[in-house]
């Protein structure tokens, strides 16, 4: 439609200010379903559209003002958040975080570790002191924890050391964690395992390791993994012990191990002499601490996963949202 000549003279053509609102409403609703539902960048949508990324961002906005954009949750958010909900109900653990799994990657380590760095920056304070386990799932952890200066702030290892493990060393992980929030570190001279309990004794007695101990005492903080029982588990792989002992440990009923204390199913300590050879703090000193982080995962952990809960109480768990349908069938 073009306007009316004047005077006989010839106008150009212009649109009407309906034709300007439905081609805007088309622009928009393109922009729209391109980066929500085919989730393209707004540079490509710009791109595609023939436009400017600065009008992307504008149509963006106007939609969302106009209610044209509505975010809801998800059904699989949604289910994430029941089972937290479940999980912290059945066993009474303050803070519940449910991560999402991946079916194409069976190994839930990554996604688990994302959720407990972000949740553990959260909780970071000056003057803490905090106890702290090892594994592969903490080590994961540490690329996801926001790093800052946190004064009088005491980080303190709760098992002895590993002389065969590359990157999952208690003494090494309690020290980079230290390092992430300027604190003091404190680390147990150790090895995790020792040849008897006369030796276990001797080295905490006569050697400095109870004090390194005694800081474990009434704790803020206390952040532990579990391991699982399976061959090939991180705890199996540090030398100290044999396969056969690892098939005995079994028998006796364990499901796995809470810093090489290992327990059963219901958190009780196997009666099996390697638990008598552990440097490491005790579950009751565990459960003393003023708030208690289990994070784990995984097919092979969920059974003593239901140990440490029982045996420590958490106040809060991480892990994955397969592990939590498991645990909460159990």
């Amino acid at each position: 439609m073009s306007a009316s000549p004047r005077n006989g003279a010839s106008s150009p053509a212009v649109a009407t200010p309906t034709g300007r609102n439905v081609n805007s409403e088309r622009l928009r609703a393109r922009a729209v379903w391109l980066y929500y539902a085919e989730g393209m960048k707004q540079s490509e949508i710009a791109e595609a559209l023939g436009t400017t990324r600065v009008t992307i961002v504008r149509l963006l906005a106007d939609a969302r003002r106009r209610n044209e954009v509505r975010i809801t949750i998800s059904s699989s958010m949604a289910e994430l958040a029941g089972l937290e909900v479940q999980l912290s109900q059945r066993y009474g653990i303050q803070d519940v975080i449910v991560c999402p799994s991946n079916e194409a990657v069976p190994d839930p380590t990554q996604s688990i570790a994302a959720s407990a760095g972000a949740y553990v920056s959260g909780m970071m304070q000056p003057g803490m002191s905090v106890g702290v386990g090892w594994g592969k799932t903490l080590h994961s952890m540490l690329q996801f924890i926001e790093s800052q200066t946190l004064s009088d702030l005491s980080v303190v290892s709760l098992l002895g050391g590993f002389s065969h493990v590359r990157h999952f060393n208690p003494a090494d992980f309690a020290w980079r964690f230290a390092e992430l929030f300027q604190g003091e570190g404190y680390l147990v001279p150790a090895p995790a395992l020792v040849d008897s309990p006369e030796t276990r004794r001797a080295l905490i007695e006569r050697c400095g390791i109870g004090e390194v101990f005694a800081k474990a005492h009434n704790l803020d903080m206390v952040l532990l993994s579990v391991g699982g029982i399976a061959q090939g588990a991180t705890s199996f792989q540090t030398g100290y012990l044999t396969d056969a002992e690892r098939e005995d440990l079994k028998a006796a009923g364990a499901t796995g191990d809470l810093l090489y204390n290992f327990i059963d199913v219901d958190g009780r300590l196997i009666d099996h002499p390697v638990n008598d050879r552990t440097i490491s703090v005790s579950l009751e000193q565990l459960a003393n601490a003023k708030a208690r982080i289990i994070v784990s995962g995984g097919p092979e952990k969920v059974d003593v996963l239901h140990g440490a809960i029982a045996a420590i109480r958490p106040s809060a768990l991480v892990t994955d949202d397969a592990s939590a349908r498991t645990l909460l069938a159990m």
